[in-house]
């Protein structure tokens, strides 16, 4: 049965956490592509991210013109302890949630079913509203309780995305990486992107075929 479009997540509106998982760039990136789409964007920025992002990107104020490099009012950053804002309640409709970087700590926070700050609450109420939780986990290697973690999410709906780039694309810079990573994100949320990330896109495109040797 199809749901009535009056009560359909609106499609514009994204909830983005970033936790202290290595990955600075990940999380300005994709803030950016997701203002340039047009979508608004609810953030929430852990203790640990804020100073990830400082460390790894030299961002130390959390505004538009910090994080994007331009003004917008489409990002909206929320209070990491506030578990009582509109976030925290599956009444307030959105298209889903991406945690980029997603720590090992808070992957298992989100498993066993702790709420206690508004990282863990939104994505609580994701996974019970049935939306979309998109969990970009950068921390490796991974031990068992990484990856029974892992599982248990997936099967309580999330996707786990780990920011593992792929090579195909022959990336020429760093940048190029991080959007590799960013774009597969954009499509698992639904946003349209120009990002270089599909086979079909590769420069030469068709197949090749691999000579071998015998020396």
């Amino acid at each position: 049965m199809s749901i009535p479009s009056a009560i359909r997540p609106p499609s514009s509106e994204i909830v983005v956490a970033v936790t202290g998982a290595s990955g600075g760039p990940y999380a300005l990136r994709l803030l950016d592509c997701l203002e340039a789409a047009g979508r608004n964007v609810h953030l929430i920025v852990s203790p640990l991210g804020r100073r990830l992002l400082a460390d790894e990107c030299g961002v130390t104020r959390l505004d538009s013109e910090s994080l994007i490099g331009r003004a917008s009012s489409l990002i909206r950053l929320y209070n990491y302890q506030d578990v009582g804002c509109a976030l925290a309640s599956g009444s307030y409709l959105t298209a889903g949630m991406v945690i980029c970087p997603c720590t090992s700590n808070t992957l298992g926070a989100i498993a066993s079913g702790l709420g206690d700050n508004l990282i863990t609450r939104a994505a609580h109420v994701t996974l019970k509203e049935s939306r979309r939780l998109v969990l970009v986990h950068r921390e490796m290697p991974l031990g068992a309780i990484d990856l029974e973690n892992m599982l248990r999410l997936q099967r309580a709906g999330a996707i786990i995305c780990p920011a593992a780039p792929g090579f195909y694309m022959r990336p020429e810079s760093v940048g190029d990486l991080v959007d590799f990573v960013v774009g597969k994100v954009l499509d698992l949320l639904g946003v349209e992107h120009s990002l270089k990330t599909r086979w079909a896109e590769r420069q030469g495109g068709g197949s090749e075929t691999v000579r071998t040797t015998t020396d």
